[in-house]
């Protein structure tokens, strides 16, 4: 059976999909998926994602070139959820400029938050639209 059979994707037609490095195994982000950037990804070799606020394909890197080559797919026991183990093209998953989208770290028992990590690019010098 194909494996888009075997999950099972939300009533928007959407699965949860996690980029991990598959170096280090630092969690870089998460994202959404549909059928057609699953189907999309598996072609390529390059995650695609799909964007809620866009609400369209979101080829990851096709503007900062922080491509994700997917190296392998998993999915939970429960096949609704996706992880990529990704070799990070360009050093950043964050569209902040940050490695991680999980830069920042709760403190003081929940009554507070940190900034990890560098920023390894300027957002407004990236995205200029």
């Amino acid at each position: 059976m194909k494996l888009i059979d075997e999950l099972k994707f939300t009533d928007d037609g959407l699965i949860p999909a996690i980029a991990q490095d598959d170096a280090t195994g630092d969690i870089l982000m998460m994202a959404w998926m549909n059928q057609e950037s699953l189907r999309l990804t598996l072609e390529s070799g390059n995650a695609v994602y799909w964007s809620r606020s866009r609400k369209k394909l979101w080829k990851k890197g096709e503007e900062s070139g922080n491509v994700q080559k997917v190296l392998s797919i998993h999915f939970d026991c429960d096949a609704d959820v996706l992880l990529l183990r990704i070799t990070q093209i360009g050093g950043a998953a964050c569209h902040t400029g940050h490695r991680s989208c999980f830069y920042r770290e709760v403190t003081d028992g929940g009554n507070g938050w940190r900034e990890n990590g560098d920023i390894l690019f300027d957002p407004s010098t990236v995205y200029k639209k």
